[in-house]
């Protein structure tokens, strides 16, 4: 009989992303057992193409509804999801995310694992811990993340009429502010980047105006950037959807962003990374299994952290390849 295993983690996208090498761990223990993840519809293409799970189930959250939608019509949903995979008789429920044990309950499984999350380390190694509680003597390995590779080509395609050069992505957008360096600093970066290392750019950013109260994002600043990078092979890449983020992000050679969702993408694509760190833990939340430069000041604040910083980062990281 097939071993049924379904993992529930329901927070945000780097949380996802970074539970990604207990997927891998299962696999390699488990070669023929099912392995399902519940997620939630926000962060579920993440794990579009993982060659360690069997089947997504997404349900949404109702701070996720569209106009018309209704909180009761978006409970009903997660409720019959819930029925459909209760009535799979899954042998084994891991709830890895805090919350997971509420849906667990209803699932009917014959045995639910709860993380406790107790000690320190990167949140790869916290969820990890499941692995000892199985039973097994495994180490974690690298993040995983696979571009679909359609999008992943016409973004390079697009980057080829840029010309020739290494091709840097710049991700502006952080949902903590304290992570959001600022918009002058990363067109004076740009600037010195393609002047002294002849670098192609990617602009990525939060799909979204500044203004929207349920989604804010940072079209006005990426506007801005924009509008004063006009002599730099600079391609604006909007990404309405999590895939268009991950093809873009797979067509480039370094990135360079806050601490946040993206970075952990880029993680997962195996792309060297510098990245900001403000009020985050960065022994908890660094890149994974990759080469990267981690900037983070005394004052936690990445407003403090200079043009000249970030580009000596740069210039470590590209000489340590």
């Amino acid at each position: 009989m097939t071993l049924k295993i379904l993992i529930i983690r329901r927070d945000n996208i780097g949380d996802l992303v970074c539970t990604t090498p207990l997927f891998s761990a299962l696999r390699k223990a488990h070669p023929d057992a099912w392995i399902g993840v519940l997620t939630n519809s926000y962060n579920a293409p993440v794990l579009a193409g993982n060659p360690d799970v069997d089947a997504v189930f997404a349900y949404r959250k109702a701070k996720h509804r569209t106009t018309g939608e209704s909180r009761l019509g978006i409970w009903m949903a997660t409720a019959a999801l819930l029925w459909r995979l209760r009535r799979l008789r899954l042998d084994l429920v891991l709830c890895a995310s805090p919350g997971a044990q509420r849906f667990a309950r209803l699932l009917g499984a014959r045995r639910v694992v709860k993380n406790d999350r107790r000690g320190v380390g990167h949140e790869v190694e916290i969820t990890f811990q499941f692995i000892t509680a199985l039973g097994l003597r495994l180490v974690p390995g690298p993040l995983t993340v696979v571009a679909p590779p359609d999008e992943r080509l016409r973004a390079q395609g697009l980057m080829a009429n840029l010309g020739a050069g290494p091709v840097i992505g710049l991700h502006i957008s952080a949902r903590k502010v304290l992570q959001r360096w600022p918009k002058e600093r990363f067109v004076a970066l740009a600037q010195e980047l393609h002047r002294h290392h002849g670098a192609r750019l990617m602009l990525f950013w939060s799909p979204g105006s500044e203004t929207n109260p349920l989604h804010p994002g940072d079209d006005e600043k990426a506007a801005w950037i924009v509008e004063r990078t006009r002599d730099l092979p600079l391609l604006p890449f909007p990404t309405q959807r999590l895939i268009e983020l991950m093809g873009g992000l797979a067509a480039c050679d370094f990135v360079i962003c806050s601490d946040g969702g993206a970075m952990h993408i880029a993680a997962g694509l195996g792309k060297p990374i510098v990245c900001f760190f403000g009020n985050s833990d960065a022994a908890r939340w660094h890149p994974w299994g990759v080469p990267y430069e981690l900037l983070q000041t005394d004052s936690r604040d990445v407003n403090d952290i200079t043009v000249d910083a970030a580009l000596a980062a740069f210039k470590r990281l590209q000489a340590r390849l």
